[in-house]
């Protein structure tokens, strides 16, 4: 017997560890990444015209042309694999002496740009890193610069920095060489970089995730092992104890039937009234407004004869807004409904002891009409209540 429970207790002992173990391992929101998804983005485009793709690159005076308000747009898809497609269109100016199909303007010019192209997410072979992905990509297009028109083979580098799920910035630079230069068409590079959003997200598990997953598989395999042995244990125990249990059992299972049914009355009763008080419903109050209306007050006298027939019971009222307005107003005008609310109960004859109040504002919205996203009225009024909770029977 000495050997048994020495046995049970080296099992506690590493059934606990590995319980510490899986609870370190719990997969977190860091352990998830975005496999796919839709990005649009907005930003500047500087475009450098040398005539030839790397010559001059850094001369920012004499070959970079920007305009000083958004002048990039794009949307793409992303995929799973890897590979995105994407749409860009730009415009730009090139400035009075500076460099267009290797010869210098004399006027100001317009560029338009008009560009797809396939990209590859480097975090697929250098692994995520969450916060930073670099791409590379290929892709044609069509620009018109110096009033010529001409297409283009693209070749573009860049890197997206996310803030958030949704948020983040972008920069890339792309090479864009003329298909054709026979009508004086030449090479330049095209900077870009800009705000991109995020969305029609798809996530999945990293390969730190998908690793914690397979441990923790793993952690719970050996868990339910040990508790096997553990089981056995303590069958033999029970099979010992068994003949006594079963004696004291059968003195315990009358006394026990008798609280029970004492129980289950005093539960059944509870049960009901609680019932009651929840098919009576909510208080709604009209658009800044704290008035308790007639409908309402016919829930507030059935609310107030319960409180009469039970002399032990004790409520909670909570009042609450929609979000329209500012906090502090609604954190105001949900104290005047709970005030009212209650003022109208002690009408009734409600004792004032047996009434506690509770003002939350806009804090507590039963749907999704928060400050951010557009609701009709009838879906705000779904907020304007005063609710009841049961403190005591």
């Amino acid at each position: 017997m000495k050997k048994a429970k020495i046995f049970s207790l080296l099992l506690f002992l590493m059934v606990s560890s590995i319980a510490f173990a899986q609870d370190e391992l719990q997969i977190m929101a860091k352990d998830s990444i975005v496999q796919s998804s839709w990005i649009f983005g907005v930003g500047l485009n500087a475009v450098d015209d040398s005539g030839n793709v790397f010559d001059g690159i850094f001369n920012v005076g004499q070959e970079w042309n920007i305009v000083p308000y958004p002048s990039r747009v794009s949307i793409g898809r992303y995929f799973k694999s890897g590979l995105g497609l994407e749409a860009i269109g730009t415009y730009n100016q090139y400035k009075e002496g500076n460099i267009i199909d290797a010869k210098v303007i004399t006027e100001n010019v317009s560029y338009f740009g008009f560009d797809g192209r396939v990209t590859y997410d480097i975090n697929k072979i250098i692994g995520q890193t969450g916060w930073f992905d670099p791409y590379v990509g290929v892709g044609a297009g069509y620009t018109d610069a110096n009033n010529l028109g001409r297409g283009t083979y693209n070749a573009v580098v860049g890197f997206r920095t996310w803030f958030s799920d949704r948020w983040g910035l972008d920069f890339s630079s792309t090479g864009k060489w003329a298909m054709s230069q026979s009508d004086g068409a030449t090479n330049h590079i095209q900077h870009a970089a800009g705000v991109v959003y995020q969305f029609g997200i798809e996530k999945g598990l990293s390969k730190r995730g998908e690793e914690k997953l397979e441990l923790l598989a793993a952690i719970e395999k050996e868990k339910r092992r040990q508790n096997d042995s553990i089981n056995e244990v303590n069958r033999l125990k029970d099979e010992a104890l068994l003949a006594e249990r079963l004696k004291k059992q059968k003195e315990e299972d009358a006394l026990a039937a008798a609280e029970k049914a004492k129980v289950d009355a005093i539960n059944k009763r509870k049960s009901e009234i609680k019932s009651r008080i929840e098919n009576l419903g909510n208080v709604y109050f009209g658009l800044n407004s704290s008035v308790v209306s007639t409908s309402s007050k016919k829930i507030l006298d059935s609310l107030a004869q319960v409180l009469e027939e039970i002399p032990t019971f004790k409520l909670k009222i909570t009042s609450h807004t929609d979000s329209r307005g500012s906090s502090k107003y609604n954190d105001w005008l949900s104290q005047r409904r709970v005030d009212k609310t209650k003022a109208y109960m002690i009408s009734k004859g409600v004792s004032e002891d047996k009434l506690t109040t509770e003002a939350y504002g806009e804090s507590m919205l039963l749907n999704e009409c928060d400050d951010n996203t557009y609701c009709p009225e009838e879906k705000h009024a779904v907020n304007r209540r005063s609710e009841f909770v049961i403190l005591e029977f």
